[in-house]
């Protein structure tokens, strides 16, 4: 866990779970809350995955994330499409962030709109435990979204926002690891099929050398 950064993590996250285009089943941890939404879809050709179509989707996907339990989300058809517009200003933001491209103005724009507004209110359960106030709307979960993503892209780990390595892959997560050196969207995915990639390599050289 990385006490110094502010946004929604906890050693208790585990991640989303994906599909293969085969429909195998993967672990995917993006590491921030922010990056949990770009799954759902994407700017650009990334339009085919599209799962945000109606409020029940966003609620489905609040739900999964590691957003705190007990918002008992409402979410408004008008709220769907401003996560969709979020959702691609941080794809873009984090992808030129992980190139290291300067951020574009109007994708900051977005974020900055969204942070603006007012986040879903906390308060105290009657156990002295930290709770939320049930009924959070879709514009106050798009706000722990987008300053989530301000936390994220302003502070010590921002460099650490990175793609995946894989050549066919563009799954976007920061590096919380110790040692930052994480390659891969997940092991299970794309880190072993490049190992399976890397063996062959040197099975084929060698098998040409011995030729």
């Amino acid at each position: 866990m990385l006490t110094s950064y502010s946004g929604y993590m906890s050693e208790s996250a585990t991640g989303l779970t994906l599909r293969t285009p085969e429909g195998r089943p993967y672990l995917f941890d993006p590491g921030a809350l922010s990056l949990e939404l770009l799954p759902t879809g994407g700017p650009g050709g990334f339009a085919r995955y599209e799962v945000l179509h109606a409020p029940a989707d966003l609620v489905r996907w609040a739900e999964e994330s590691r957003l705190p339990a007990g918002l008992e989300p409402v979410v408004a058809a008008a709220e769907v499409a401003a996560a969709r517009a979020l959702r691609d200003a941080l794809w873009q933001l984090a992808t030129d962030r992980a190139h290291g491209r300067p951020l574009r103005p109007a994708d900051l724009a977005v974020v900055n709109a969204a942070a603006a507004q007012e986040p879903p209110a906390p308060r105290i359960a009657p156990d002295g435990t930290r709770g939320w106030i049930p009924g959070a709307t879709g514009t106050q979960l798009l706000s722990a979204v987008a300053r989530d993503a301000v936390d994220l892209l302003t502070g010590p780990y921002a460099h650490r926002v990175r793609e995946c390595g894989s050549h066919d892959c563009f799954l976007l997560f920061v590096d919380t690891s110790r040692p930052g050196r994480r390659r891969w969207c997940a092991m299970e995915r794309c880190g072993n099929r490049n190992k399976v990639r890397a063996h062959r390599a040197r099975q084929y050289e060698s098998a040409k050398e011995t030729n």
